[in-house]
């Protein structure tokens, strides 16, 4: 079998693997031995707190990933692909899981990681994947720590990031923009004769994808020569009754608002239940809009507005980019659009 680590200079591709810091490396920046570093890896109890200190500070200095997998492994990567997702309890990103695993099929097998919808929690993930020797990853961020995209860099393994079409991958991206879907969606409102519509999404922060959606949400009303209330902006945690609540909480702040775009598909699902339970005609009274379909949305009465985005096409597209790189050390593209539908019903 090939050893999938070498890393021959591309014309195409400038990722290079650095050298790894190493344990002795750790060991001198915290002025101990690498036994001392070794056995405070093992059991950080058996070294007392500021040794145990120096030596996790060493280590996120030297940006040193401890190898778990057994050293008389001939080859410094395994067949394994990392994933990384916001949220497994999150449904939405399960097309985008099975389109990744499709594709990678028998031949790598693939590790999940959720990284809590935080830059630090994608941070903790990748480090333990690249401890397990990983041979590729595919990251549903394109935001990241300095420390990720050290790690990564260093790593020198090849790498897809899915969330969000960046202009500036760390190796390919693949997807779709979340300005130009949120931007198109509200222009389709203000078209329809709109005047207040109110924007909910999750929180922006280390949310990229959210902090695009809404960047959308103005461009749309800045290309029209028209000034959005700040008070029908709203972040909101993910759920059924978070999406409620937002809906309540514009009628509140702005009781003319008439349409709301939901960054979201359970938010939106949860604003029209809402509003069907305040006796509110959608979308006579108020439209409401979602993003990311699926068949709740298309069974709830009346049926959401949305947009669609191919997730499982994108996973399996990553997934086959990832591959490609790793048979032939090259890579055909570095950014992959596959765009996004504007989904017409009857609650706008």
């Amino acid at each position: 079998m090939a050893d999938l680590t070498a890393r021959p200079r591309r014309k195409q591709n400038p990722r290079q693997g650095k050298p790894e810091p190493r344990m002795e490396d750790v060991a001198a920046l915290a002025a101990v031995s690498a036994m001392t570093v070794s056995r405070a890896l093992r059991d950080p109890t058996s070294v007392n707190t500021e040794t145990r200190l120096r030596i996790e500070a060493a280590i996120d200095a030297t940006g040193y990933v401890p190898n778990r997998i057994a050293g008389s492994l001939a080859s410094r990567r395994t067949n394994v692909v990392g994933l990384i997702v916001p949220s497994l309890r999150n449904s939405l990103f399960a097309e985008t899981i099975q389109g990744v695993s499709d594709a990678l099929g028998a031949l790598h097998p693939l590790m999940i990681a959720d990284s809590g919808y935080a830059l630090a929690g994608e941070e903790a993930a990748i480090r333990a994947f690249l401890a397990q020797r990983i041979c590729g990853i595919v990251l549903h961020n394109t935001q990241h720590t300095t420390r990720s995209r050290t790690m990564l860099e260093d790593a020198g393994i090849p790498c897809v990031e899915t969330g969000n079409l960046t202009e500036r991958p760390l190796d390919m991206t693949v997807g779709f923009s979340n300005f130009d879907a949120a931007c198109a969606m509200t222009e389709y409102l203000i078209a329809r004769g709109y005047k207040n519509i109110g924007f909910v999404s999750l929180p922006i922060r280390d949310n990229d994808r959210a902090a695009e959606r809404r960047a959308g949400f103005l461009a749309a009303h800045e290309r029209r020569g028209l000034v959005p209330d700040r008070e029908l902006l709203l972040e909101s945690p993910p759920g059924l009754r978070s999406g409620g609540h937002a809906l309540a909480t514009l009628i509140e702040r702005v009781p003319a608002v008439d349409a709301v775009f939901l960054s979201g598909d359970v938010l939106a699902t949860g604003a029209l239940l809402e509003a069907n339970r305040r006796g509110l005609d959608v979308p006579n009274r108020i439209a409401i809009v979602g993003s990311d379909d699926n068949e709740l949305q298309e069974a709830v009465s009346p049926p959401l507005t949305t947009l669609r985005f191919p997730r499982y096409q994108i996973g399996h597209q990553a997934a086959d980019m990832l591959m490609k790189q790793l048979r032939n050390r090259s890579r055909d593209i570095s950014r992959l659009d596959l765009g996004y539908e504007l989904i017409e019903r009857a609650s706008a």
